[in-house]
């Protein structure tokens, strides 16, 4: 029976802690230049409805690195952009690949894709979470300062967004604590696995990870203006990370505003980890079509 990653709590936190010891071997044999090959004959499609570069290039070189390969297919270029419904894409997909990461806007259409496959899908991003990223900072979190049990890691800026809400469920799986940072009318619907610091100098405050995305996402340009105006004083700069602990690390899943979200002394300095959490996606997700498309 087919298994799809459509969120974190798709996997047991067993199933994770498995994942990120099978990404730590990956990312270590590629280091030694070891060729591994679980995947040689193997296909994954990927179908973007929105755009991207780290999802496309660590999930192409994922596969890749594996043995197999991957079709990358803009929805542009497909017939579901002339009608076709996603219920026969992913049927008649399945036919021919292994595996399927879908980047999308609304969650419905991720879940109607993933019922029609016969074969696993991912969420390479959706409007409610962004699972696979998640992935890649719990495993950052974990390479740069040990077991995330105990931990304080404080999200600064929109608390509605679908990282905000994969980082609320990551803290129910891997039971940290998370305090949420967000202006009157960006924060997330109340509920449990978070604490709400209206604050973000007192939500940083003893902060073992401090993170970060940008404010105006894919699909709210035309909201630009007042959103900066909502977030002006929740850019992670140098004062605010001054308040977290001296050996805390900065997380952003990029790409990145420097000047707003956050500042360029920050993201390009000495406690930033954006780069190996932007390379970890690869691991992660090598580890995760492992575990899928063999069922491991």
């Amino acid at each position: 029976m087919k298994r799809d990653f459509l969120e974190l709590s798709d996997f047991t936190a067993a199933e994770h802690a498995a994942l990120f010891r099978r990404a730590r071997e990956l990312k270590e044999a590629r280091r030694r230049g070891e060729v591994v090959s679980t995947l040689a004959g193997r296909t994954l499609l990927l179908l973007f409805e929105k755009h991207s570069t780290r999802t496309r290039l660590s999930f192409e070189a994922a596969i890749g690195q594996l043995g197999g390969s991957a079709v990358t297919l803009p929805m542009q270029d497909s017939q579901i952009s002339r009608g076709e419904s996603l219920a026969d894409t992913g049927a008649v997909a399945s036919r021919y690949v292994d595996a399927i990461m879908y980047r999308t806007f609304g969650d419905d259409r991720l879940r109607e894709l993933a019922r029609a496959a016969t074969v696993p899908v991912i969420n390479g991003l959706s409007d409610g979470g962004h699972p696979v990223q998640l992935l890649a900072d719990l495993f950052t979190v974990e390479e740069r300062l040990g077991s995330l049990g105990g931990k304080v890691v404080t999200w600064v800026g929109d608390g509605a967004s679908n990282m905000a809400l994969s980082w609320i469920e990551a803290a129910r799986l891997f039971e940290f604590t998370l305090r949420i940072s967000a202006p009157e009318g960006f924060r997330p619907i109340r509920g449990s696995g978070f604490e709400l610091v209206a604050d973000p100098r007192e939500a940083v405050r003893g902060a073992d990870v401090v993170t970060t995305d940008v404010w105006i996402s894919m699909g709210q340009e035309k909201e630009a203006a007042a959103r900066r105006k909502a977030f002006a004083g929740y850019c992670v700069d140098e004062a605010l990370l001054s308040r977290a602990k001296p050996s805390a690390i900065v997380l952003h899943c990029l790409p990145a505003h420097r000047g707003e979200e956050i500042s360029a002394g920050v993201i390009d300095g000495p406690r930033s980890a954006v780069l190996d959490e932007a390379e970890n996606r690869m691991h992660v997700q090598k580890a995760l079509l492992e575990a899928l498309i063999l069922r491991r």
